[in-house]
């Protein structure tokens, strides 16, 4: 049996079927090995302002792009924020119904769309929270109010919506160093130390870092001790090393970064250096900064603070013998107050929020050096005060 050529016209048919069926099969694989994260930004939300609550964006962790960024979920101030450990409840402090509260969201994903609905809240009973965190089991949330000076505790059931307030703890006394903010307490961060034993909160207007015991099975807290920082340095974040044996505390009105040892069974912290953010003479060359935010990188090599009014991230070089920093480099986050900044889970990008430029702007990071170099990439999110990658 004898084939009959096919026409031009068939064999060109053909060919566009196979070139286009080859195309859409190296686009399914390009796309499947694309990397995307969900990234999360809280905002405040002044009157007449431009964000309207939460926003949600996907990160591209091997481009280092972020998509434009969607309102999740309407809500009242949602300044700071936090994820359950099972990854599928959002916590927020702000108001709620007019009163300020702590609320939990719940992530619903329908391919490449995420969105929130409100699941439950309860109310603070001391002002506004200016943090929240969740213990590393999934039991207990916890808040900082800056204003009342307190930490509050509470349980949350199985799949982690808010049940009831556990306890609300006063701190007492301030340092009286710095005027004006430091003659009451400020508490302004939690986090639990790697174990989940301990609840850390530093206080600005104590110059300390208040610890607690953490009862994960009643959801309450006693009081343990206390790590003491720089005389008006003004304690705001801190970060554990991933060996867990140091912590980096932050000091917002000092701009200094203090180093502790930390003794992981007795739940102490013993500091042994302090380091400057910005030089003294940069500080005086300008109207007005405080340090905002920290971070350790995942390889425990580098640390970063962020700088408001100087509107710039602080690279350190960890020192390998004793956890001690050395400064690597200033770089300008080109954007205006930069009250929090997050690097993606892979540790190769940087993304700071600039609340008064409306902005987010995105760095990448030397792996080998720690320095950061913009990429001329930047996506707009009204006024972002906290940006949170889901791990």
């Amino acid at each position: 049996m004898i084939l009959s050529p096919l026409p031009c016209s068939a064999l060109q048919s053909l060919l566009f079927l196979f070139v286009g069926s080859l195309s859409v099969t190296m686009f399914q694989l390009a796309d499947a090995h694309a990397e995307t994260v969900d990234v999360w930004f809280g905002t405040s939300t002044p009157r007449n302002g431009l964000s309207k609550g939460i926003y949600h964006a996907k990160f591209d962790t091997e481009k280092g792009e972020l998509s434009q960024a969607t309102l999740a979920a309407e809500a009242d101030g949602p300044g700071f924020l936090a994820l359950h450990p099972n990854g599928n409840v959002l916590y927020s402090v702000g108001n709620h119904e007019g009163k300020p509260s702590v609320s939990a969201y719940t992530i619903h994903r329908d391919g490449a769309q995420t969105s929130l609905t409100w699941h439950s809240s309860a109310e603070i009973g001391d002002g506004g929270a200016a943090h929240v965190s969740v213990d590393r089991t999934g039991k207990v949330l916890f808040t900082a109010q800056y204003g009342g000076g307190s930490t509050a505790a509470f349980r949350l059931d199985d799949d982690g919506g808010i049940v009831e307030r556990t306890g609300l703890y006063k701190h007492v006394g301030g340092s009286d160093v710095v005027p004006n903010r430091q003659t009451s307490p400020h508490a302004h961060w939690t986090g639990t130390s790697p174990d989940n034993r301990f609840l850390f909160v530093p206080d600005l207007g104590m110059d300390q870092v208040v610890i607690w015991k953490v009862d994960t099975e009643t959801a309450t807290l006693t009081p343990h001790g206390f790590g003491q920082s720089v005389p008006g340095g003004g304690p705001r974040h801190m970060k554990f090393h991933p060996n867990g044996k140091i912590v980096y505390l932050l000091n917002e009105l000092s701009l200094s970064v203090t180093v502790f040892d930390y003794d992981a069974k007795a739940g102490t912290m013993s500091p042994k250096q302090t380091i400057e953010t910005l030089s003294e003479a940069v500080k005086a060359g300008e109207r007005f900064n405080s340090s905002s935010e920290i971070r350790v990188h995942p390889n425990g090599k580098f640390v970063y603070a962020a700088n408001r009014g100087n509107d710039s991230i602080t690279a350190y070089r960890v020192k390998e013998a004793d956890g001690t920093l050395e400064l690597i480099e200033v770089e300008p986050i080109r954007g205006a107050w930069p009250r929090n900044f997050a690097l993606d889970p892979t540790g190769k990008w940087l993304l700071a929020a600039g609340q008064n430029t409306n902005s987010v702007t995105i760095f990448e990071i030397d792996q080998q050096s720690g320095q950061l170099q913009f990429t001329m990439k930047a996506a707009m999110v009204p006024t972002p005060i906290c940006v949170l990658f889901a791990e």
